[in-house]
């Protein structure tokens, strides 16, 4: 009968463990910070204007005969979201405020701080980024690790690994030593897809950018085009983070978490007798 022995392989190099954890850090203040400006005005418009009576999302406090209420308002549909947007009612601030002090940096309202902030650490994502990039391609990891094998992207085996993480089963023993096709598949979107686009929505927000390159607001439909995307980007960015952090929690915290500190993963070898 095989026997099972726990052994320790190397998962992550350095430069990929230091760019994760300054990528967290980055996004995090980059996502608190941006919601402390989207506070500024909470609305979101298609087009190179603001056209102020047809936002096609508006997150509100609204007063009512039963006091403030927070709607939040997509196209025709609104939903009354008191409590968690629009209106929190814990700070007795009767202003206009999307998201609560709490999800914000500063947490108090603070538009000039809020784009001080978002700045400093767009720039530090950006250059991370770059770093990143540079050195996953001139060492050969996103050939060897994020690229699929032409057998992982066959749709049977896509399947599979989607029904796989849908009852939380997750690769063993030498199927654990790469990336599964999902996780691949979710990496090179978040990376060459998601992050990019930020960052270009971003810099349309930007004057000076704007009179350098002017091409580029139109590429989006226009500036409030562009600030909707930046939205949507950073709001898949979120999701992306959430079921993230739900896998790794599913499939072994401690050891997911070792892997990105030290670069070692655990995995259970078969041993035949």
């Amino acid at each position: 009968m095989a026997r099972a022995k726990r052994i320790l392989v190397q998962r992550h190099g350095p430069v990929v463990r230091v760019t994760h954890w300054i990528n967290v850090l980055a996004v995090s203040l980059l996502l608190m910070s941006g919601l402390q400006i989207f506070n500024a005005h909470p609305a979101l418009y298609w087009g190179h204007s603001s056209t102020f009576a047809e936002p096609w999302l508006a997150i509100r406090m609204v007063e009512t005969a039963d006091g403030p209420r927070g709607i939040t308002t997509i196209g025709d549909r609104f939903a009354d979201t008191t409590g968690v947007l629009g209106w929190t009612g814990f700070e007795g601030d009767r202003r206009n405020q999307a998201f609560p002090g709490w999800a914000t940096i500063p947490s108090w309202r603070d538009l000039a701080s809020g784009r001080r902030w978002h700045f400093f650490f767009a720039w530090l994502f950006v250059i991370n980024g770059a770093v990143y990039l540079a050195t996953t391609l001139i060492s050969g990891h996103l050939r060897r690790n994020l690229l699929p094998s032409r057998e992982q992207l066959r749709l049977r085996h896509v399947l599979q690994e989607i029904g796989a993480h849908a009852r939380l089963r997750f690769p063993k023993g030498e199927a654990a030593r790469t990336y599964n096709v999902l996780q691949k598949g979710s990496y090179l979107a978040v990376a060459f897809v998601l992050l990019p686009l930020m960052v270009l929505t971003g810099l349309c927000m930007s004057p000076g950018f704007n009179a350098t390159v002017p091409w580029l607001i139109d590429l989006f439909g226009g500036r409030q085009g562009a600030r909707s995307v930046h939205f949507l980007t950073a709001g898949a960015v979120v999701l992306f983070v959430v079921v993230h952090i739900v896998m790794v929690v599913a499939s072994g915290a401690w050891n997911n978490i070792r892997s990105m500190v030290t670069g070692r993963y655990a995995i259970d070898e078969e041993i035949r007798p």
